[in-house]
């Protein structure tokens, strides 16, 4: 199913575009918004990488609705989405088949004390998409289900250290990896002591964790891939070394699954892991996550087993609700019905290529780059002397918004339309012409309002150091 292409936006005209940019006065009702949820939520938001610290100051606040690949926000400024979620939306925004199946679910009741059949259909529809997993347990977000799978890879192994791939930003809100970061604020050093760190394909580098470590790792958890593919072999050979060391393999597919193929990274690129944890597009922005493995371990949070002590596993209220398991299962069956992948996959390399062309034709190859697979792209921002930058991130995300894209990455859906894509590459062409100016005369001179920060700081200081040690 595909939405017909956007027309224009409402938002960003070329007579706009080619001026000085627009002022706060272009959001009113997003500023109010945006008051009144500081006042009463830490940050102004519920996801960090949602909070106003992520976008320039000439950036819709609030959204307040989207259709395929298309959202309005408050103001009623309209634009082509490329986060479609935080990558969540895989198949686009109120997608028919999908919204119709939690419709149905809801009509019969959202919550139970006991289980209902939605539990047991979408299990077995995940674990025919995933034929390396014999088990699965559904909770509400990506950091439960990795936690849940060190929880039960330490029960496993009788082992209390984790190795974590340095080169992966995020997996999960608990203390085992927020320890890890410069956000470590109210984590024990006993805690952070317990979490190690390995590059990504570099076998060496695992192998000297576990000889630095003998006997006290119980799991390496990575994703499969993030911009480039593994090295050949590297994945399969981390397992092997892994298992070598009496540790588990695990694989964060939250990126990876429902968007490299149906069956996440581990299909692509032929490994198959102990655990894996999948959510974002397996629900088309549903709350639903999954942790998902062998049998031999996923037994140990279940009833069945007495040769190990119990593992209290995953337990949410809210972990079966009956409308977010039927979309789930509903958008795993339109990935197996309908070519999403592929279409994702040919979207994303249209709009790699018009975008880098217009990047060569701005004489800008050395200060913006497109990274990543075609079907999850994102782009680099480096300033005059090859640095990356804030400050130029922001000023292309404020020159696309004007332009009627919302993208703080690249990252298309099953709704995006090739008309959406060369619309998305026409505002990334005019962006890309003040960025050069930029470079010239200076980014203060073209960017409104001050840089967005980076998620991992440890003040909220514009550089992140504490007040007085600059």
């Amino acid at each position: 199913m595909q939405i017909e292409a956007f027309p224009s936006a409402t938002f960003g005209t070329d007579e706009a575009a080619a001026g000085t940019p627009g002022s706060a006065e272009t959001f009113p009702l997003s500023r109010n918004l945006q008051r009144r949820a500081h006042a009463i939520i830490p940050g102004g938001a519920h996801t960090y990488a949602k909070g106003d610290d992520q976008y320039p100051l000439l950036a819709p606040g609030f959204l307040a609705r989207g259709q395929g690949c298309r959202v309005w926000d408050v103001d009623g400024n309209a634009y082509v989405e490329f986060g479609m979620g935080n990558r969540a939306i895989g198949l686009g925004h109120c997608f028919p088949r999908v919204t119709e199946a939690a419709r149905r679910a809801l009509d019969v009741g959202c919550n139970f004390t006991r289980p209902t059949p939605y539990e047991i259909n979408c299990a077995e529809t995940f674990l025919e998409a995933i034929p390396a997993a014999e088990m699965v347990k559904f909770c509400k977000d990506g950091s439960d289900a990795t936690s849940g799978a060190m929880r039960l890879a330490r029960a496993y192994t009788g082992r209390e250290k984790i190795a974590i791939c340095a080169d992966h930003p995020f997996f999960s809100t608990d203390d085992w990896f927020i320890g890890t970061t410069p956000v470590d604020g109210g984590i024990p050093e006993t805690i952070k002591s317990l979490t190690l760190s390995f590059r990504y394909g570099d076998l060496e580098s695992a192998r000297a964790l576990f000889e630095r470590h003998p006997g006290e790792i119980a799991a390496v958890i990575l994703e499969p891939a993030r911009g480039d593919d593994p090295p050949p072999g590297y994945l399969s050979g981390l397992r092997q070394l892994a298992h070598e060391n009496g540790a588990l393999f695990v694989l964060d597919e939250m990126i990876t699954g429902f968007r490299w193929a149906r069956g996440g990274g581990q299909e692509v690129y032929g490994v198959e892991p102990d655990l894996s944890c999948f959510g974002k597009a397996m629900a088309n922005g549903f709350s639903v996550s999954a942790l998902a493995g062998k049998r031999e371990v996923m037994r140990l949070g279940g009833l069945d087993h007495v040769d190990f002590p119990r593992v209290f596993l995953l337990s949410t209220t809210h972990g079966a609700e009956t409308h977010a398991l039927a979309a789930a299962a509903e958008t795993m069956r339109v990935y197996r019905d309908e070519p999403v992948i592929a279409h994702v996959h040919a979207m994303g390399r249209r709009l790699r290529l018009g975008a880098e062309e217009a990047i060569r034709r701005h004489g800008l190859t050395g200060h913006v780059g497109i990274v990543g697979r075609d079907c999850c792209l994102a782009y680099q921002t480096l300033d005059a002397e090859g640095a990356p930058s804030q400050a130029f991130r922001s000023l292309f995300l404020q020159e696309t918004i004007r332009r009627g894209i919302l993208a703080p990455s690249l990252v298309v859906s099953y709704s995006h339309s090739e008309a959406d894509v060369d619309f998305a590459v026409a505002a990334i062409d005019g962006a890309l012409g003040v960025y050069a100016r930029a470079l010239e005369d200076g980014v203060e001179r073209h960017l409104v309002g001050r840089p967005s920060q980076v998620v991992y700081r440890r003040y909220n200081t514009p550089d992140g150091l504490a007040p007085g040690k600059r």
